[in-house]
C-alpha cells in the first residue's frame, strides 16, 4: 500500500508489557525503542497492563521514554487492564497517554525501601520516599503538560481513577476502544516536529528476545527463594554427609545465582538475618536436642524471615504465603529427618566388621584368662584374653581388639 507516488506505507512499532515491571522489561523497552527508530517507524506503542514493579526499572524506562528519538505512545489496554504504581509513571512519561475503556491508573506511592530499619525509622523513610516520588511524578506530568496536581495526589494518597475520569482530568490524552481506534485518533497528531500518519499504518510487533524472556522468568522472588533453599539444603547436606559432592556443587551454583540476583532484586537484610538464625536454630537442636523447642523457634524465624525477605519490593514482586508456608515446613522436615538421620548415622556405633564386634556379648567357648581362650563371634572362632578368668559357657563382652585377639571381660 502506498501513501503517494514512490512513498512506502507508514509503519509503527508495537510492544506488549504485562505483569510486573522489572529489569527484563526495562531492557525490552530500551531495545524496542532502538529497533523502532532503526526501522523508521512513525512511533512506538507500548500496550501496558501492570500492577507496578521495581522503582529502578521504572526509572530506567521513564528515562528512555524521555530520550527516545521517535514519539512514544503508552496504551493501557485491553479492557480491565491497570497502570498502577510504576505503570502510572510510565504512562504519564509517554508523549501520548491513552487508555482503553474500563481500565484504571494511579496508586503510585512507592513501597520499595529495603533495609533494616525499625518502625519509626521506616515511617520517616516512607515519608521521604513519598516526597521524592511525588516530585518525580509532578515533574513528569509538567514535562508532558498533564495534570500535575493529580499526579502528585496519585503518589501522596495512592488514588486510582478510571479511563473516563483520567481523560476529563487531563491525566491522559485519549480513550481508544482498540488498537485500530487508537491509530485513527493518533493520525494527524503533532509530536515535536513530527506529524503522525497512523490511520493506515502497518503495525509491526517487536517481540521479546530469548534473553529478555528468560530474564523476565528468572529474575523473580520465587526463583531467588528456591535458590536460597537450595543453598541451605546443599551446604547442610554436604556437611552432614561428607563426600557426597553433589549437594555441595548444587549449593555452590545456587549461591552464585543468588548473589547475582540480589544485585537486582531488593532483598531485606532483616529477612536474611532471620533465615540465617533459623538455620542455626535447626542445627543446634540436632546437636543439643531440646525436645523441639529450638526447632519451633527455627520455624518461626524462617517464616518471619521469608515473609520479610521481599516485603519492600514493588507490586508484583512480593513473596506470597503459598510459597512461604510450604518452604517453612519442608525446611524444618529437611533438618529433622534428613540432616538429623545423617548425623545420627555418623554417631551410631558400627555394627559390622571388626569395629562392630566391640561391645558384643557372646558365650565363652572355653575357659578364658590372661593366657588365652576361645569365643565364637561373627561366624568365626577367635582367640580371647581376659584379665579376670571366665569359665566356658559364661557370657563375655568384647572390650577391644589386638590384632587377631579379642580382649574380653565378664559380662554382668
Amino acid at each position: 500500500m502506498l501513501l503517494g507516488p514512490g512513498l512506502p506505507a507508514a509503519q509503527l512499532g508495537l510492544i506488549t508489557i504485562d505483569g510486573a515491571i522489572g529489569p527484563a522489561t526495562a531492557t525490552y523497552v530500551a531495545r524496542a525503542l532502538q529497533t523502532a527508530a532503526a526501522q523508521n517507524d512513525q512511533c512506538l506503542i507500548l500496550q501496558l497492563d501492570t500492577p507496578g514493579g521495581l522503582a529502578a526499572s521504572m526509572n530506567d524506562i521513564v528515562r528512555d521514554l524521555y530520550q527516545s528519538p521517535l514519539p512514544t505512545v503508552v496504551y493501557v489496554a485491553p479492557e480491565g487492564a491497570i497502570a498502577d504504581s510504576a505503570g502510572c509513571y510510565i504512562t504519564m512519561a509517554a508523549d501520548v497517554a491513552a487508555m482503553a475503556p474500563n481500565t484504571s491508573i494511579g496508586a503510585a506511592h512507592p513501597v520499595e525501601l529495603g533495609g533494616f530499619e525499625d518502625l519509626s525509622t521506616n515511617s520517616v523513610m516512607m515519608q521521604k520516599a513519598g516526597n521524592a516520588y511525588a516530585t518525580i511524578m509532578e515533574n513528569i506530568a509538567a514535562k508532558r503538560h498533564r495534570n500535575a496536581d493529580w499526579a502528585k495526589t496519585a503518589v501522596e494518597q495512592s488514588v486510582v481513577i478510571n479511563a473516563q475520569a483520567a481523560l476529563q482530568s487531563n491525566v491522559i490524552d485519549l480513550i481508544a476502544v482498540d488498537l485500530p481506534d487508537l491509530l485513527r485518533q493518533l493520525d494527524g497528531r503533532k509530536i515535536g516536529g513530527q506529524v503522525l500518519r497512523t490511520a493506515n499504518a502497518a503495525t509491526v510487533t517487536i517481540p521479546m528476545n530469548t534473553w529478555e524472556r528468560f530474564d523476565k522468568m528468572f529474575l523473580r522472588p520465587e526463583i531467588m527463594f528456591i535458590l536460597m533453599l537450595l543453598v541451605i539444603y546443599g551446604f547442610i547436606g554436604e556437611l552432614s554427609s561428607p563426600g557426597a559432592i553433589l549437594p555441595g556443587v548444587v549449593g555452590a551454583i545456587a549461591l552464585i545465582l543468588v548473589l547475582y540476583m540480589s544485585a537486582t532484586l531488593p532483598v531485606s537484610v532483616a529477612g536474611l538475618v532471620l533465615m540465617g538464625l533459623a538455620v542455626l536454630l535447626f542445627a543446634a537442636d540436632l546437636y543439643a536436642p531440646t525436645h523441639g523447642i529450638l526447632t519451633a523457634g527455627g520455624m518461626l524465624a524462617f517464616f518471619l524471615g521469608a515473609l520479610m525477605l521481599f516485603n519492600h519490593a514493588g507490586p508484583g514482586y512480593e513473596l506470597s504465603l503459598r510459597w512461604i508456608l510450604p518452604a517453612t515446613v519442608i525446611t524444618a522436615a529437611f533438618f529433622i529427618f534428613v540432616v538429623g538421620k545423617g548425623l545420627a548415622a555418623q554417631r551410631r556405633r558400627a555394627v559390622t566388621g571388626r569395629e562392630g564386634m566391640i561391645g558384643r556379648i557372646v558365650p565363652a567357648q572355653s575357659r578364658i584368662d590372661s593366657t588365652g581362650g576361645k569365643v565364637f563371634i561373627e561366624g568365626e572362632i577367635w582367640n580371647a584374653v581376659s584379665d579376670l578368668p571366665v569359665e566356658a559357657g559364661r557370657p563375655v563382652a568384647v572390650a577391644g581388639i589386638d590384632g587377631l585377639t579379642l580382649k574380653v571381660k565378664p559380662a554382668l
